[in-house]
C-alpha cells in the first residue's frame, strides 16, 4: 500500500476533508449535527454517516421509534453498499488504510464493518490475574476478549481525558511540521 501523507495530524485532517468532499451530501440530508464522523488510526478509517430520522407520527412509542431507526440504518446500508465500496477503494488506495463504515440515526448507531487488529502486549502476573478473573467470571471468553473489555471500560470512563490528550498530540505534530525547515523535525541525516 502506498501512503500519501506526511504527519499524523495532516493525515487525520486530510482524511476527514477528503471524506467530507467525497461522500454524497444526500446521504445525510435533513440530519441534525455533523453529517459524518471520521475516526482515523494507523490501520483503519471509520466513517459513520448520519441518516435522517424516519418520519413518525407524534405519540409513537419509543419501541417503535427504535425499530424504525434500526430499519432506516439497515436501508441505508443496503441502498449505499456499491457506492460505499467504491469510495472505500479510493480511500484505501489514497491513504493506505482499510475503511470501515457505519451509520447513526437518532440514538441508534451501527458499524457495518470494522477491523479487529491483534495487539501484542507483555503483562506481569497481577495483570494476567485480572484478565483470568474476567474469563473465569464469564465476563469474557478469553484473555484477549478480557483485555479488549478493559480497554473499552477505560475509554468510556476517561473519554474527556483521552480527547484532550489526542488534541495535545495533534498540536505537537503540527508544531513539528511547522518547524524551521518544514520537515517535522527531520534532518537530512535522518
Amino acid at each position: 500500500m502506498t501512503h500519501h501523507y506526511s504527519s499524523p495530524s495532516d493525515t487525520t485532517e486530510a482524511v476527514r476533508g477528503w471524506f467530507a468532499g467525497r461522500v454524497p451530501t444526500a446521504w445525510s440530508a435533513g440530519t441534525p449535527g455533523p453529517p459524518l464522523e471520521v475516526v482515523v488510526d494507523r490501520e483503519e478509517i471509520t466513517v459513520t454517516v448520519a441518516v435522517a430520522e424516519p418520519d413518525l407520527p407524534e405519540g409513537t412509542s419509543e419501541a417503535e421509534r427504535a425499530a424504525a431507526r434500526t430499519g432506516r440504518v439497515s436501508a441505508f446500508r443496503e441502498d449505499t453498499r456499491d457506492q460505499r465500496i467504491g469510495i472505500a477503494r479510493e480511500a484505501e488506495h489514497r491513504f493506505g488504510r482499510k475503511v470501515a463504515w457505519g451509520a447513526r440515526c437518532g440514538d441508534r448507531r451501527q458499524l457495518f464493518t470494522h477491523l479487529s487488529v491483534p495487539v501484542m502486549t507483555r503483562l506481569r502476573q497481577p495483570d494476567r490475574q485480572v484478565l483470568d478473573t474476567l474469563v473465569e467470571a464469564g465476563v469474557a471468553r478469553s484473555r484477549s476478549e478480557a483485555l479488549a473489555w478493559c480497554v473499552r471500560l477505560v475509554g468510556r470512563h476517561t473519554g474527556d481525558w483521552l480527547a484532550e490528550l489526542r488534541a495535545a498530540m495533534e498540536r505537537v505534530h503540527q508544531v513539528r511540521a511547522d518547524g524551521p525547515d518544514g520537515s517535522g523535525g527531520q534532518t537530512a541525516a535522518d
